[in-house]
């Protein structure tokens, strides 16, 4: 299947219905590897939804891409995504969400027994103070409820990105990660997420802890605007998953505005 592939700058054409879109911006870390796993595929990925036209950045059918209206965040915190095998090609993953917003971010593919030499040295690289981001409950003496920074360092918030069952086989099955301090939070809110079943009541989607997570270090604008680009996310997938319009007052409409008041609440570098 040939998909709406968005690059830096060009105008690119779709080569199975017309379309030209002329788009100028930053490939992240998450659209390097959605190539890249993509590249060492032996057969294609049927998920659900497999066959519908979409763009290869967003993910989202190309009518409803949303690549052009991508906010940029100015931040202290950077994430590493530790993301299961097929997580990477599934149009229902948030994760791409946080590496739409936050510069800093790394994405990697979780192996068991071959961890990636590049993750390893960015977990030890001293510029960064990595938290794994996970329910305290799975090793409680390794809780932290802030986070305390030393000179110089930033912090690099771990993300275990798959299912449930996934993420909590990469949490076992991690040894490396086990040094390092647990950051967890207690949602006081459902899920909004409503692209895939959770197990549980109280799971968030991952694009959604981040925002939990930036919060609690203090960044709550970059908290409201990852919150808000997941709204429009999840708007224009439900949208067309479901073949319906996009209401009047959407939710594309609201982070616009949001972004638009000008009241020093971005945060100063």
């Amino acid at each position: 299947m040939i998909m709406t592939v968005c690059l830096v700058g060009v105008s690119v054409r779709c080569s199975r219905f017309s379309c030209f879109r002329s788009v100028a911006m930053r490939i992240h870390a998450i659209h390097t590897l959605y190539e890249e796993r993509l590249a060492r595929s032996t057969r294609p990925f049927l998920a659900r939804g497999s066959k519908v036209q979409r763009c290869r950045q967003c993910m989202l059918r190309t009518h409803l891409c949303i690549c052009k209206h991508r906010p940029l965040a100015t931040s202290n915190a950077a994430f590493l995504l530790v993301m299961f095998d097929d997580e990477i090609l599934k149009p229902s993953n948030t994760g791409r969400l946080i590496a739409d917003i936050f510069e800093d971010t790394f994405a990697y593919i979780w192996s068991r027994t071959e961890p990636n030499l590049e993750m390893l040295a960015l977990l030890d690289d001293p510029q960064w103070q990595p938290y794994i981001v996970f329910p305290a409950e799975y090793a409680p003496e390794r809780e932290v409820t802030t986070v305390t920074l030393e000179d110089g360092k930033r912090p690099l918030f771990v993300m275990l990105d798959g299912s449930w069952a996934e993420a909590k086989k990469m949490f076992r099955k991690s040894p490396y990660l086990d040094r390092f301090p647990l950051l967890s939070i207690n949602p006081d809110k459902p899920s909004r997420y409503k692209m895939r079943e959770a197990s549980k009541e109280n799971q968030l989607g991952t694009a959604e802890v981040a925002a939990r997570i930036i919060d609690l270090f203090g960044e709550h604008y970059n908290a409201e605007l990852l919150d808000l680009w997941f709204d429009v996310f999840r708007e224009n997938y439900i949208a067309g998953k479901m073949n319906r319009t996009l209401p009047e007052q959407s939710s594309l409409s609201i982070l616009e505005a949001f972004m638009s008041v000008d009241d020093n609440r971005q945060p100063k570098m």
